[in-house]
């Protein structure tokens, strides 16, 4: 009897299963056939946009919904790190030393293009570093596949579907292979990680080969990283801000340091050091005529920041407090 309860049981269990890769099966093919009704439609917007049938084949034929990409997209992990963790991450000693190499590894052409686009040579090798460690990760997924796969699925699709139509553009323009376009999940392509739609924007052509190659000319990297940073209101007679000490107690006009760094309240550099302000190696504040906020990415416990416009230029490239911290930390080290 207990036999014959398990085999029952078993093809019960193997009915189930027949019964559930039948429905994954068929669902399956209905997003598949959603798909290619859908890029029927998007052949032919991007046709009337100059996109020749070549680029379109040798772009989009034979292209699924990546599940991955939808997974990702979907269960982005939530950002648990402190500040403290994700600034040992992101300017760990490797990263430094590594950073100084590059640095001096490329210090003629870089030397260069800061002297064109008014753009401090650390900086350009720390976006560098910390976008694509130097170049080492680009991102493996075939970028207008991904792009198509998300502008389908109709949670931003309305964005995914211009960017996907951007990436066609710059395929049209012959700046890179179609084999070769590999970036994000997301789409951000190249050394630069740039989305297709900063790419047609800022992307630059250093070496005059007629294509603005980011994903394997260091010179058209370094030079579409500066000229993003320029066009974002860079200035390279000062640098990103500085770390600093908040007194005790410090308040303004009622408001707390935290508060203060909430609403982004600016002031003269003179005028946070009348209120107690102080460079976080306890000295004065530079007497420069600056403008400041605070930052504090960990609370009134935490550590503080005042940061110039050149952090505004950072949040710009990615929205992130921690990123443009970094950013600046990482560029303190190449000085």
């Amino acid at each position: 009897m207990r036999f014959a309860l398990k085999l029952v049981s078993l093809s019960l269990m193997l009915m189930a299963a027949l019964i559930g890769s039948a429905v994954a099966s068929n669902a399956t093919n209905a997003t598949n056939a959603s798909f290619d009704s859908w890029l029927v439609d998007l052949r032919a917007e991007a046709k009337s946009r100059g996109i020749s049938d070549n680029v379109l084949d040798a772009a989009l034929g034979g292209a699924k919904p990546i599940k991955r990409v939808i997974e990702l997209d979907r269960k982005q992990p939530e950002f648990t790190m402190t500040f403290a963790q994700y600034l040992n991450k992101i300017v760990s000693d490797r990263r430094v030393r590594k950073a100084q190499e590059k640095l001096r590894e490329h210090d003629k052409i870089l030397t260069e293009i800061s002297k064109k686009y008014g753009v401090q040579k650390r900086f350009i090798v720390t976006f560098w570093g910390v976008e694509t460690n130097f170049g080492q990760y680009l991102g493996s997924f075939n970028v207008p596949h991904a792009l198509a796969t998300l502008a389908h699925d109709g949670r931003r699709s309305a964005y995914f579907r211009k960017e996907l139509l951007n990436a066609l553009k710059i395929l049209e323009d012959g700046h890179i292979a179609p084999d070769k376009m590999k970036g994000s999940w997301a789409g951000a392509m190249g050394q630069s990680q740039f989305m297709p739609s900063s790419f047609l924007s800022y992307a630059v052509d250093w070496d005059g080969d007629g294509k603005r190659d980011i994903w394997g000319t260091k010179p058209d990297v370094f030079a579409s990283t500066a000229y993003y940073l320029a066009k974002a209101g860079w200035r390279d007679d000062i640098t990103w801000g500085r770390a600093v000490t908040v007194p005790t107690g410090f308040t303004l006009d009622g408001k707390n340091a935290k508060a203060l760094a909430d609403k982004k309240t600016k002031m003269k550099l003179n005028e946070w050091a009348k209120h107690g302000i102080r460079s976080k190696d306890g000295s004065a504040l530079p007497t420069a005529d600056l403008t400041a906020r605070l930052v504090m990415p960990a609370g009134n416990d935490g550590p503080a920041f005042l940061v110039y416009s050149n952090f505004d230029s950072i949040l710009d490239w990615n929205r992130s407090n921690y990123y443009a911290l970094a950013i600046g930390h990482l560029s303190d080290q190449l000085r």
